[in-house]
């Protein structure tokens, strides 16, 4: 250190290099005709935006031509969209839903509510996607909007496809009996219609009284007048013999009786003709008879108030309460009726005090009836039933026996009651079908052969109860429908058969949730 020189010990020297160092400031090359250029360019962008979203409605940004069904809104993209957001189902609902409901018809809550029936499940979901989702737009005027995809119901309904997985249909899978509570063979009427009506082709004896809906879609409920009057209930058919009622003893009230008493609920003791009826000593019959005969139904809820005089709310149907919890609305709309026919037969009175009475029972009346359009309000089908203990002495059931005596060739009777027939059932409560668009290629008895008709009435044949009555659900397993429905046949997605939202042609099902 002592050997270095004064000038290679200053600071900032470490190495005898010396490196060319420029006398002045070097100054860049001038960039104003790069920014003349690149803004121009911008400002000629943002012009033939600007002219394209004003004058052209933004047809240079728009991902394609709308379906159809949104054709009517051009080239208005503010209609769905807002700037820098996604299609909100607000903005769908602006159109495809009824002002004021207050659930709306295409929500998901709709969708739980309308196919369950839960009232619990009619809440909005925050993981649900919106319509844009399953609804894809832009992809041309062909292309159905309406056509959704499988992946969007299999994300909450995990069977894989029609074909894979899928459940069977719940009356099958549990051999649901069909509670028609009517004793009806089958292969008795096909002989029966084949022979009276020369019809020797067999589908046209079941369409003889399965009779399609204009549409073709489903059936009309069987009509006793329609269809049976022609061989039940002729002139000569009548009740039996039924003893007239005496204090302590069973019996029936006679029409001169219930005329003179003129209850409410008898108007229709006025237009029955003394001349159907036949006294012998103490007893009476009636003929002709027509279908649910008033005299006779009459009697038998007079019978039933002797019977079982705590079951009162039994006395307001005419049949029995037998059915399910969701069909309870049935009962109590027939018991208002009743209530209000019993009124009705009170209005001709002029006291004041019946007429003040009128009116209150009037207006409870209609609030029972704005009750039922609740679906909040729980409905008890059992106060209808009647006490299943005991049997009714075989004095009264004699009675009840002659009194319906033709009644019981097609109905069921038990402790003074007619069981309650089911005229139209719906099984298929998840999905659609459509009859007309199955009956081209196929015939009735190709898919519904749980009653085998065609053995039951081939000749020399026995009818069997077992095989043929009208408690077996005639339909179809799963596997039928699976045979035809394929990916390589007909349509196997998921749309084919389900709806999301409610049908709007059964729109009035879902009213009572919108009010």
């Amino acid at each position: 250190m002592a050997g270095q020189s004064k000038k290679d010990s200053r600071k900032g020297f470490f190495s005898d290099v010396r490196l060319p160092v420029a006398k002045t400031y070097v100054y860049p090359p001038s960039r104003r005709a790069m920014v003349l250029v690149g803004g121009g360019g911008a400002l000629l962008i943002l012009a033939v935006f600007a002219f394209n979203l004003t004058l052209q409605r933004g047809t240079l940004i728009s991902n394609g031509p709308l379906s159809s069904n949104h054709a009517v809104f051009g080239d208005d993209c503010s209609t769905c969209h807002t700037p820098f957001d996604d299609v909100t189902d607000a903005q769908c609902s602006v159109c495809h839903e009824k002002y004021g409901d207050r659930l709306g018809l295409h929500t998901f809550a709709a969708h739980y509510l309308y196919r369950s029936g839960d009232l619990s499940r009619a809440v909005a979901r925050p993981d649900e996607p919106a319509c844009f989702a399953c609804h894809t737009e832009h992809v041309g005027r062909d292309a159905p909007i309406t056509r959704v995809d499988d992946a969007p119901c299999l994300a909450c309904h995990r069977y894989g496809s029609f074909n894979r997985r899928h459940p069977e249909f719940d009356v099958i899978a549990a051999q649901t009996p069909d509670p028609a509570n009517l004793s009806f063979p089958h292969a008795l009427h096909v002989r029966e219609v084949q022979t009276f009506e020369d019809l020797p082709d067999l589908e046209a004896s079941c369409l003889y009284c399965h009779n399609p809906q204009p549409d073709g879609k489903a059936f009309q409920p069987l009509d006793f007048a329609l269809h049976c009057a022609a061989c039940h209930l002729n002139a000569g058919e009548g009740t039996g013999f039924v003893p007239v009622a005496t204090p302590g003893a069973p019996g029936v009230l006679t029409l001169a009786t219930i005329r003179a008493r003129q209850a409410p609920g008898t108007a229709w003791a006025a237009s029955v003709s003394p001349g159907d009826f036949e006294d012998r000593g103490g007893q009476v019959r009636k003929r002709p008879l027509p279908h649910a005969d008033p005299w006779v139904l009459y009697n038998l809820r007079r019978l039933r108030w002797v019977l079982y005089p705590n079951d009162g709310l039994a006395d307001l149907i005419q049949a029995s309460a037998d059915v399910t919890p969701d069909q309870a609305v049935v009962l109590y709309e027939e018991a208002l009726a009743t209530l209000r026919d019993y009124a009705d037969g009170l209005r001709a009175q002029p006291e004041r005090e019946v007429q003040d009475d009128l009116r209150e029972i009037d207006r409870l009346l209609d609030l029972v009836a704005r009750r039922l359009r609740d679906p909040a309000t729980p409905l008890d089908a059992t106060r209808f039933a009647l006490t299943r203990a005991g049997v009714p002495p075989a004095a009264y059931q004699n009675v009840i026996d002659q009194l319906t005596r033709p009644c019981q060739t097609c109905h069921q009777v038990d402790r003074a009651t007619l069981l309650r027939p089911q005229p139209d059932q719906r099984v298929l409560r998840r999905a659609a079908f459509d009859h007309r668009a199955h009956v081209i290629d196929l015939r009735c008895l190709d898919c519904h052969t749980a009653i085998p008709i065609e053995q039951l009435i081939a000749p020399g044949a026995d009818d069997d109860p077992a095989r043929d009555n009208a408690a077996i659900q005639n339909l179809p397993a799963l596997a039928t429908c699976q045979s035809c429905h394929t990916a390589s046949k007909a349509s196997n997605a998921c749309i084919t058969c389900h709806l999301f939202h409610p049908d709007k042609s059964q729109r009035a099902n879902l009213l009572p949730y919108l009010r």
